[in-house]
């Protein structure tokens, strides 16, 4: 018999089991009814839909191809119009397939749905059309293979309905509550459904660890999240509902997962602001704090998206800015004359690199990127360079637990394999 969902996220929690990402993040198309009345479509991000009688309210809409999945299925589950879409947040994978559900409405003939969010949605599109270019090239590295050029060329559809602190939302007999909380954007919803004992949670849970740090992207809120994961305990939920990964049913459950993930961004958040306050620079911060193993080698806290070191450079920029304290960094020369300064005492680029080989064969990435990097940037045009700094970064790759991470690393092993002639 086919384990569930719901089967599936209990052993996995309760039996403190990990079979790797793609056991805790279905991606696949495919439609799972989790509750009455309430139906999942597994996707890049998850279409949730609650059956409200006189229509259906679906809570993000994943990007194109995985909304118009979701129409098919949601055909044959409920004869209904979708009456209500809510975007528990701006980010490209939950809203992107929007224009899906409103052009389906229009060659049906009947009234497109209503689009509902935090007021902040519509100034996330504003930012993303500005930085649409950044985006693209940012996104290429963190996602690697995976990513489709043009993810930013969209048609936005933009909040008919927003609200800024909470807002009670009904669609027939379905009473819905909406809160604004901050975590990893500014403009996050939570949609609380009491009658049902339902919370949809969006990116607050991702059966990963929490992505507020990612390296490439605008800042996240650490604290806020962890305080919204301590007020979403307290709702008592009895069906918990992700926009990635698993759907957890059982109270004590659901509290035992967002309990551990509070306590880890706490710790984080804590120990970074002692350091700081002690008059710790980032660099003896970031070799520092550390979140304990065992939160870590919870199914759910895994570091296999974001991780904490990228999380404590978030909360220093978050109450500290951008120096690190080095105050040679505060106005530094170009990498590039650094790196030819650093070449010149080491006897060469071709030295450099050699060093960093030896430290990568040691086991020391970190000294050996920084060397091997040094060496390109002294000598961009030398293929043996590069062809050492290929293998640097391709052995640093492999190392990595984060996607962000492995595919950062996996850009610049690209980039010098690019440079070398074929043999």
């Amino acid at each position: 018999m086919t384990e569930s969902l719901l089967e599936r996220s209990a052993r996995f929690i309760d039996g403190a089991t990990y079979e790797g990402p793609e056991s805790v993040n279905p991606v696949d198309r495919s439609f799972h009814e989790i509750a009455d009345g309430v139906g999942l479509v597994c996707g890049f991000s998850h279409i949730w839909t609650l059956d409200a009688d006189e229509g259906l309210v679906v809570v993000d809409t994943s990007q194109p191809d995985w909304a118009s999945a979701a129409l098919e299925h949601l055909r044959r589950w409920r004869d209904v119009p979708v009456d209500t879409i809510v975007y528990t947040h701006g980010h490209v994978d939950h809203v992107s397939g929007a224009p899906v559900f409103r052009d389906d409405a229009v060659e049906r003939r009947r009234p497109s749905p209503r689009v509902v969010a935090h007021d902040a949605v519509g100034r996330r599109f504003e930012r993303y059309d500005l930085t649409r270019g950044y985006n693209e090239c940012v996104n290429a590295r963190q996602f690697g293979r995976r990513y489709r050029a043009g993810f930013f060329d969209i048609d936005w559809v933009k909040p008919h309905l927003t609200y800024s602190d909470g807002m009670e939302l009904e669609v027939g007999e379905t009473r819905m509550q909406l809160t604004h909380e901050k975590g990893e954007t500014d403009d996050h919803t939570i949609v609380w459904v009491p009658q049902q004992g339902v919370l949809f949670t969006g990116d607050l849970v991702i059966w990963a660890f929490p992505n507020a740090g990612n390296p490439q992207k605008a800042q996240r809120y650490p604290s806020e999240w962890a305080a919204a994961l301590r007020r979403m305990i307290d709702l008592r939920p009895s069906l918990l509902a992700p926009a990635h990964g698993l759907p957890v049913a059982g109270t004590e459950r659901i509290a035992r997962v967002l309990d551990d993930t509070a306590t880890a961004l706490e710790g984080l958040v804590a120990d970074t602001l002692a350091m700081m306050n002690a008059g710790a620079s980032l660099d003896e911060i970031l070799h520092t704090v550390r979140v304990p193993t065992d939160l870590l080698e919870r199914p759910y806290l895994r570091p296999s998206y974001d991780e904490p070191e990228f999380v404590v450079r978030n909360i220093w920029r978050l109450y500290g800015g951008w120096h690190d304290a080095n105050p040679a960094r505060l106005k530094p020369a170009p990498d590039a004359a650094i790196a030819a300064e650093v070449a010149i005492m080491a006897g060469g680029a071709a030295a450099l690199a050699q060093r960093a080989a030896e430290l990568c064969e040691a086991g020391e990435l970190r000294l050996a990127c920084q060397l091997v990097e040094w060496a390109a940037q002294a000598a961009p045009a030398d293929e043996e360079v590069h062809a050492a700094r290929a293998e640097v970064y391709r052995i640093r790759r492999d190392s990595e637990l984060s996607l962000m991470a492995r595919n950062i690393f996996r850009d610049a092993f690209y980039s010098s394999k690019a440079r070398l002639q074929p043999e």
